[in-house]
């Protein structure tokens, strides 16, 4: 049965999500890496051809946390996965099971699906969140290497200058 606290996102609750996504990027210490407007947050989410999927987590009816998505894909399994961008949960609602309804609800998306996984990154300084990753059974990836192309890099290479 799906917990109640759980829900889809809304085009009401950009702002708010943009604002947790500010306040994940501070805890990560990468701020000012984020770039995130509710404008982008909005098109990704509910523009015409959304690719971003996002879930809130509501506690006396406040929004205190969140997941956004997207599909990736198996080649090995044939079928899709979902790749978690991004989970998060404030500090003083840690503890209250939020965490794990927002990953149960991940999980459920997937079974229902029949897609063959969920997936994601962590700091590997970040214990608090690989203790409760492993917790519920996820197992690090190891021998794996997180790969990114990005800014003038991804320019010249997009450009064919490799």
């Amino acid at each position: 049965m799906p917990d109640p606290r759980i829900r889809p996102a809304t085009p009401a609750d950009v702002d708010k999500i943009v604002e947790l996504v500010y306040e994940l990027a501070e805890y990560e210490k990468l701020v000012e890496q984020c770039h995130l407007t509710a404008e982008l947050l909005h098109t990704s989410l509910f523009g015409p051809a959304p690719a971003v999927f996002g879930h809130v987590a509501e506690a006396g009816g406040e929004i205190v946390g969140y997941t956004l998505h997207f599909l990736n894909y198996s080649t090995w399994e044939g079928v899709h996965g979902i790749y978690l961008e991004d989970l998060y949960v404030q500090p003083d609602r840690r503890g209250t099971g939020l965490g794990k309804a927002l990953l149960v609800n991940l999980a459920e998306i997937a079974v229902a699906n029949g897609y063959a996984r969920v997936e994601w990154s962590v700091l590997d300084w970040n214990a608090p969140s690989i203790a409760f990753y492993e917790s519920l059974g996820a197992t690090g990836m190891d021998g794996w290497t997180v790969f990114r192309l990005t800014g003038p890099d991804l320019a010249r290479t997009g450009k064919g200058i490799g």
